[in-house]
């Protein structure tokens, strides 16, 4: 048998070195119940497909009557390859994650590819490649039609149509190691991966590619920009992964998703637009970026509402601007407290060391956060060196301000569980320049306000965050979790 195996190993390499389409192997088709329009849907996968299908598409699915039931084995960072060393072992190495047609999840793990293939009636199975090899074809015809010939006989349905999942390139300020594989170019990664992922479909018998990754670049053309991720490559929660349902959600119904009445936590009507219009876009030209002109910022003046601005990098809350990485490049434009865009935008332009989780989860200030943005901070250590790094100071810059207003900024920053004074001074420099200071040890009941702050001529304030004089910590440690901006 091992012979045989080898042989048949030998033969598939052969018609994929010669890019030679492999034709659909004969399937074993078992019983099923009648069809009853359910869509069901495998993943085989990592933790590009959690993002694009575990959280929104069965929503979306549900707001429009179909009926869908998701499955997706996972293993974080798996390569085809990784996938045909799973199926040649008969390993037990995934967490199959499964959302039935209730909406209910469930977790099973240890368990194999076949067994996922044989718990349905898939209608759908996707491959995709872990995603810093996702733009290299060479990593793709070498494993895609040997995991491809072990899936398809083993499939339930005759009518099973294969996917390719396009995934998306990392945000420009990105540190995956993997984005060395095209010299840190946003631009050059989306285009490769495209490339590639239109050739591998001619070595098997593909149905379907999802264009994830072209939808997620057409949304930053608009008002969000490059603020799809909330790692720098992981897309963020909700808009980003939101944005990649849609797009699956269309691929497989053939419905235009704009104008589905699911709408995420989190997400302004405008977010959502932003998001269906972007994944519709993609799915009618999937190769290529289409501008957003239609979805633009604001055009400046007055604040008719705060700003509040969440330095934690969670799930972002209602009414909250999430700044979702605490690396230097990091920029978003803001929306006020209902939703609208203002024209202005926020650029960190000195990391933060990273995020701490040890905040309160209830607070009593006049910042009125919910607990996904009191309990994280980011913080830096201005002292010693922490995680091999002393940032001394972090910065970010508000630009798009009135220079004929003024404006008041409330900062917050808690860290739990500590006894020492870990005092965190907030400078804003405009015209003037405005120092607060608030003691960050155990706190959830004080904010501190730096008041009638002028911008520049051009418009901008810039904020610096380091140590105060009293902090204690021997690291320096200091921390900012929450501001709100409003004009005067």
């Amino acid at each position: 048998m091992k012979l045989i195996y080898n042989i048949i190993s030998f033969l598939t390499l052969i018609l994929v070195m010669g890019c030679q389409k492999m034709e659909r192997p004969e399937m074993t088709i078992i019983p099923d119940p009648a069809d009853d329009g359910t869509i069901r849907v495998l993943a085989i996968g990592n933790s590009f497909s959690e993002d694009a299908i575990e959280t929104h598409l069965y929503d979306i699915a549900k707001a429009n009557g179909q009926k869908i039931i998701i499955g997706n084995l996972y293993i974080g960072g798996a390569t085809l390859a990784q996938h045909v060393n799973n199926v040649k072992a008969n390993a037990g190495a995934y967490s199959f994650r499964k959302i039935d047609a209730e909406g209910n999840k469930t977790t099973v793990a240890n368990t194999s590819i076949a067994t996922a293939l044989a718990s349905e009636n898939w209608t759908h199975i996707s491959f995709q490649q872990e995603s810093s090899n996702s733009g290299k074809f060479d990593t793709w015809s070498a494993s895609l039609a040997e995991l491809y010939n072990y899936v398809a006989p083993r499939a339930k349905n005759e009518n099973v149509k294969f996917i390719l999942h396009q995934t998306w390139a990392y945000a420009k300020n990105s540190t995956h190691a993997g984005f060395d594989n095209y010299n840190k170019d946003q631009m050059e990664m989306y285009k490769a991966i495209v490339d590639a992922v239109n050739k591998a479909k001619d070595l098997v018998d593909i149905d379907i590619i999802i264009p994830a990754g072209t939808a997620i670049q057409n949304g930053r053309t608009s008002v969000v920009e490059d603020n799809f991720t909330r790692d720098g490559y992981h897309l963020s929660m909700p808009l980003g992964r939101y944005l990649a349902a849609c797009t699956w959600y269309e691929s497989l119904m053939g419905i235009n998703v704009v104008g589905n009445s699911y709408k995420p936590q989190g997400l302004s009507d405008f977010e959502v637009a932003i998001a269906q219009n972007a994944a519709h876009l993609a799915i009618q030209k999937p190769n290529e970026v289409t501008p957003m002109t239609d979805f633009q910022g604001g055009a400046g003046g007055p604040l008719t509402s705060s700003v509040l601005l969440d330095f934690g990098n969670n799930a972002a809350a209602n009414h909250w601007n999430q700044i979702n990485s605490f690396l230097a490049g990091t920029s978003i434009n803001l929306k006020d407290s209902i939703g609208s865009y203002v024209g202005i935008k926020l650029t960190i332009t000195e990391r933060f060391n990273g995020v701490n989780a040890d905040g309160p989860t209830t607070s009593n200030t006049s910042l009125n956060m919910p607990a996904t943005v009191s309990r994280y901070s980011y913080f830096g250590n201005s002292k010693a060196a922490f995680g091999g790094m002393t940032i001394v100071q972090s910065k970010f810059e508000l630009t798009g301000l009135d220079k004929d207003l003024t404006y008041d900024i409330s900062f917050f920053g808690s860290r739990g569980n500590v006894s020492d004074n870990r005092e965190t001074k907030y400078i804003c420099s405009g015209t003037n320049e405005v120092i607060v200071r608030l003691n960050t040890s155990n706190n959830s009941t004080n904010a501190v306000v730096a008041k009638d702050i002028k911008p520049d001529s051009s418009g901008k304030i810039t904020v610096t965050v380091t140590s105060g004089e009293n902090n204690t910590n021997g690291s320096g440690f200091y921390y900012l979790s929450a501001a709100r901006l409003i004009s005067k």
